[in-house]
């Protein structure tokens, strides 16, 4: 009240002032299992720069934006900013969706943090004010594709505060019962503007139990990846390190069980703590030999029956 005494008493009457207040802001944007997923495929493909961009759904009502799919765009990046470059990209892509039957518009865009948490930098808010100049319920959603491993999403979403509110010392949004589930602030986030120049949404994502599994492996490589041939060279000094690290570690082993029979068994359990583990070692080593050495054969056996004239590397 104090707040809208004093905009009164400076010269606004009721009716600017009404105009200036927000709506109840509980919003909470869904992403679709297929939408959150390509945003992280997308990212950890652009790894160290960042990537972005356009999410694509419908506003369902006030309080729930809903994203199906998402799309890239043509973007110029460094490790810590990114922006569009090819304005007439979004266009075109969505003119062609159409076609397709996709009847979804643009509900806002993403881009990625690889490694450095999710916030917005001085240009992220910059795009920002760009996309609510075209509607004014665009969200800025950003994902860091580093941290998000084994099924759990680094992810959040933000909208600009109006920068008018802030020299008129109103609150960047009435009321919002979200506050239980917002991601908790980072420092980072803090440093960089949240709550001053931004501020989150709530974020939610559904998945089963299938596309949970393809979340926690969307960082592994396909399968073909086994079948390529590497290096000779590199292969074979990388299998004589392998072969002296075994031979070592047989030999660490010989020791540990001679000194393990003049133990009790209660001086077993504390013996060897802190101490490296030639069990472990050596069988982490010998998988590592037998996999490599295995897909180099079945790869050169591949190549040597689909295409014709080829000859094994040396």
């Amino acid at each position: 009240m104090n707040g809208l005494s004093s905009l009164l008493g400076g010269g606004l009457n009721p009716a600017q002032v009404q105009d200036m207040e927000l709506r109840d802001t509980s919003e909470t944007i869904y992403i679709s299992p297929i939408a959150l997923i390509k945003m992280l495929k997308h990212g950890r493909a652009g790894i160290p720069l960042e990537v972005m961009g356009l999410m694509l759904g419908e506003m369902i009502d006030d309080y729930t934006i809903k994203v199906v799919d998402v799309f890239a765009m043509p973007q110029s990046g460094t490790g810590v900013s990114v922006e569009a470059v090819d304005p007439v990209y979004q266009t075109k892509m969505v003119e062609m969706l159409e076609q397709t039957g996709r009847s979804e518009t643009v509900v806002g865009w993403y881009h990625s943090h690889p490694g450095f948490g999710c916030w917005l930098s001085g240009v992220d808010v910059n795009t920002q004010q760009s996309f609510e100049q075209l509607n004014e319920r665009a969200v800025a959603v950003v994902v860091d594709p580093i941290q998000s491993v084994n099924g759990k999403v680094v992810l959040d979403a933000f909208r600009i505060i109006n920068p008018q509110l802030r020299m008129l010392g109103l609150e960047p949004r009435q009321t919002t019962s979200n506050l239980g589930y917002l991601s908790p602030p980072n420092i980072q986030a803090i440093i960089h503007g949240l709550n001053r120049n931004y501020y989150s949404i709530s974020a939610s994502y559904r998945k089963n139990e299938n596309e949970e599994h393809m979340l926690k492996r969307y960082k592994k490589k396909g399968w073909m990846h086994g079948f390529k041939l590497q290096d000779s060279t590199k292969l074979k000094k990388r299998n004589a390190t392998n072969m002296s690290t075994m031979a070592r570690m047989t030999k660490l082993l010989k020791e540990r069980l001679q000194d393990e029979d003049k133990l009790s068994d209660e001086e077993k359990k504390i013996a060897f703590v802190g101490k490296v583990d030639p069990r472990k070692q050596l069988d982490a080593t010998i998988t590592e030999v037998l996999g490599t050495n295995v897909n180099q054969s079945l790869g050169v056996l591949i190549d040597g029956t689909v295409f014709c004239g080829f000859k094994q590397p040396k």
